[in-house]
């Protein structure tokens, strides 16, 4: 080989290592703790599942996972603030069905909730319950609609705040069963439960964890789950869609988000990893306690979960008259 060509064949392979230098240099993932926030105040679902997922994930990728709850502003504070975070998978964040409810409502949110934020990972699914006050003479989803039609807007029904994803289901429900009834916003899911069992207010469509125990203790009565099958995690409770609500179905969803830019190896590495803990008989047997069911996913279809609620829920704030207080 003459001189000028080993010069040029040093130069191409100098040429070849300066670039992939770079790639082979950038650290593996993780290399710092995670932190994984909740938009909630401690105790409640996101808080427990977010806690639960954190420390199997910490076993699977070798570093901490620090929860933080950063609550306020019905979680859009949390949620801002992982939206602004560096996006390289180490800041996280749990989100609920509400995030699609407040996005159909909120158009003035400190940031886009379909693109400053990716879909990461579904942790899991789970019905609602439609239970009434001991005092209201039902028992079935049959005789709860023929009473409210024949009661038009002297049923009331309670929920945990306006724009809430009990608020939106229970809307939804009176416009599958063609009835009438009169929302009572409560701040807070607690204050509604209590209400309904004192008699004080009529309906009230909650989460399992929110009302199972009232319903199995006789404090209030189950009358169905919104979901359009029976659920283990409601044993008992029959779906209300049916002839009196065809086709009603309102499913509660938790689910992981990261800053919009974080790279997708990294989503699907971490959504791979939740995969594999949602897979494992015990974090199947704790999410049933806690009021759901496994329900792993690509991101992709996440997102489309997310743009499908967001649009739904657009169309029954209209139709219902449903607004951002």
């Amino acid at each position: 080989m003459s001189a000028r060509l080993r010069v040029s064949a040093l130069a191409a392979v100098a040429a070849l290592l300066f670039h992939a230098g770079p790639a082979q240099a950038l650290p593996a993932f993780p290399s710092k703790p995670i932190l994984f926030v909740v938009t909630s105040p401690p105790g409640g679902s996101n808080d427990i599942f977010a806690r639960a997922i954190g420390r199997r994930l910490a076993e699977a990728l070798g570093k901490p996972v620090v929860v933080e709850n950063r609550a306020g502003a019905t979680g859009s504070i949390g949620e801002a603030f992982v939206a602004k975070a560096p996006p390289d998978g180490h800041t996280i964040v749990m989100i609920s069905s509400s995030y699609t409810t407040k996005a159909a409502i909120h158009v003035n949110l400190p940031y886009d909730p379909l693109t400053a934020l990716v879909p990461v990972a579904m942790i899991g699914k789970g019905p609602l319950i439609l239970a009434v006050s001991p005092l209201v003479p039902v028992n079935t989803a049959a005789e709860f609609f023929a009473l409210a039609r024949s009661r038009p807007g002297k049923l009331n029904y309670a929920t945990s705040g306006n724009g809430s994803i009990n608020h939106f289901a229970t809307e939804l429900l009176k416009e599958a069963a063609g009835i009438d009834l009169t929302h009572v916003p409560y701040k807070g899911m607690g204050p509604a439960t209590n209400d309904l069992i004192g008699g004080h207010v009529d309906v009230l469509v909650a989460s399992v964890p929110s009302l199972m125990h009232q319903v199995k203790s006789g404090k209030a009565k189950g009358i169905g789950v919104t979901t359009l099958k029976a659920s283990a995690i409601a044993p008992g409770l029959p779906p209300l869609a049916g002839p009196g609500a065809k086709g009603y179905d309102v499913e509660l969803w938790w689910g992981v988000l990261a800053p919009a830019g974080t790279p997708q190896g990294i989503v699907t590495q971490l959504n791979a990893e939740i995969n594999k803990v949602l897979g494992s008989p015990e974090t199947r047997e704790f999410l049933l306690r806690e009021g759901a069911e496994p329900a792993p996913m690509s991101p992709d279809a996440f997102g489309e979960v997310l743009r499908a609620d967001i649009e739904r829920w657009k169309k029954v704030a209209k139709t219902s008259g449903i607004r951002a207080e």
